[in-house]
């Protein structure tokens, strides 16, 4: 089957190559003229598939395929066409895996062999088709419409390209990278084709279409634009052929000026104060000066006649008392000191009877600790005693403290 697939393809190619001018006419002028050819030839190119008559009454035009072969590799602007079928394309794809696998499963390697060549090539020709797609979509942006006449078919133009890139959006939501996944399994051939090509490939081409989508966007708002100042000419140019004696007052001279001419530019331009500038430091340190200064002769004498002296008494001194849970603190920390050996906190609450909660000891024990400057906080170390949690990982219970010098 292989061998005679190459040989109906050397065939069909060098039948293209030895009919290239006659190829390259019916590509140029759309159909093919009959008289000038031998109807032996056109009956051969047409049972090849190179030819075909849409009607009986229709000339020999080019085949589809064979056009967009053409168009491919010469690069015609000319190509509008766009194939946004992507659901077609995925219904295929889902299918052939689905045989491969079964296939596989049954052991049958050559059918499942046979399975995964065709799924590689719809595979790869339907993310060469999705690039070819989007390559159009930027040649016909980066001309703006340039093949066509008139600022209404550039519209059209750019309104047929949008529904396109919505249409290929609203195609690419349709694959399920889960489904797939699903599909592929364990096998890796699938889920290099199925998950991580396909994946890479609508990720980088879903971007740059919501990019294509802006810049249609944009030219569509320019096109606008224009047609509207082109519609205002020409709506001028009409009004001047009617009425040839007409002539321009002078609108200035008039109390209310007409709102078309009444667009006068400003005479300043915005400006900001530039804070990076060098050059300017010292004005900016004025201004500043200025803003922070209080001058007391510019203020009303009104109100400096009425000026109440005012006594300033010295400040009477206060004293607030310690906290007396933060001063046992403090005397457990120099006992600790003094005994030169481990304490444990509630131990030393038990042995000097004091009267505090237990967790409220413990709480400013920890905050005395840490509320320690540096240098002094080296000579100390604080241990926590207790159990790790029962039920919860990473949560630890402390029920006592201990506290030592280093």
């Amino acid at each position: 089957m292989s061998s005679n697939l190459h040989q109906a393809g050397v065939k069909l190619l060098r039948l293209l190559g030895r009919n290239a001018e006659l190829v390259m006419d019916a590509y140029l002028s759309g159909s093919l003229d009959e008289t000038r050819q031998e109807p032996a030839l056109l009956k051969k190119l047409t049972d090849n598939g190179i030819l075909w008559r849409p009607e009986p009454d229709e000339p020999l035009r080019l085949s589809r395929n064979v056009r967009a072969l053409l168009e491919e590799g010469l690069k015609d602007e000319r190509n509008r066409q766009i194939n946004a079928n992507v659901g077609s394309a995925l219904a295929t794809i889902k299918t052939l895996a689905n045989h491969y696998r079964e296939a596989r499963a049954s052991v049958d390697y050559s059918a499942a062999e046979a399975y995964l060549a065709d799924l590689t090539e719809h595979v790869f020709s339907f993310t060469e088709s999705l690039r070819y797609s989007i390559r159009v979509l930027w040649g016909r942006i980066n001309n703006e419409f340039g093949y066509v006449g008139s600022i209404n078919a550039k519209i059209r133009e750019n309104e047929l390209a949008q529904s396109q890139v919505s249409e290929l959006l609203n195609g690419l939501e349709l694959f399920e990278f889960t489904e797939l996944g699903e599909i592929a399994g364990d096998i890796r051939e699938l889920r290099r084709l199925l998950v991580t090509m396909l994946q890479e490939t609508l990720s980088d081409c879903t971007q740059e279409l919501s990019v294509v989508q802006g810049r249609l966007l944009e030219l569509l708002g320019r096109f606008r634009q224009i047609r509207g100042r082109t519609r205002l000419l020409k709506g001028w140019l009409l009004y001047t052929d009617l009425h040839p004696d007409y002539q321009v007052a002078d609108h200035v001279a008039h109390k209310q000026v007409p709102v078309l001419f009444n667009h006068a530019e400003a005479l300043l331009a915005p400006a900001s104060v530039d804070v990076n500038n060098s050059g300017q430091e010292l004005q900016l340190m004025e201004m500043v000066a200025r803003i922070k200064a209080i001058s007391r002769d510019h203020l009303p004498k009104r109100l400096q006649e009425h000026d109440v002296p005012v006594a300033v008494n010295p400040q009477e001194d206060f004293d607030m008392p310690d906290n007396p849970l933060k001063e046992a603190v403090d005397e457990y920390f120099c006992a600790v000191i003094d005994s030169g050996r481990n304490t444990s906190a509630l131990e030393y609450l038990q042995q000097q009877q004091l009267s505090w909660d237990p967790e409220s000891w413990l709480y400013q024990v920890i905050g005395g600790f840490e509320g320690l400057s540096e240098e002094h906080k080296r000579f100390f170390a604080l241990e926590p005693l207790g159990e790790p949690h029962p039920l919860y990982s990473g949560n630890f219970i402390i029920r006592d403290v201990e506290v030592g010098l280093r």
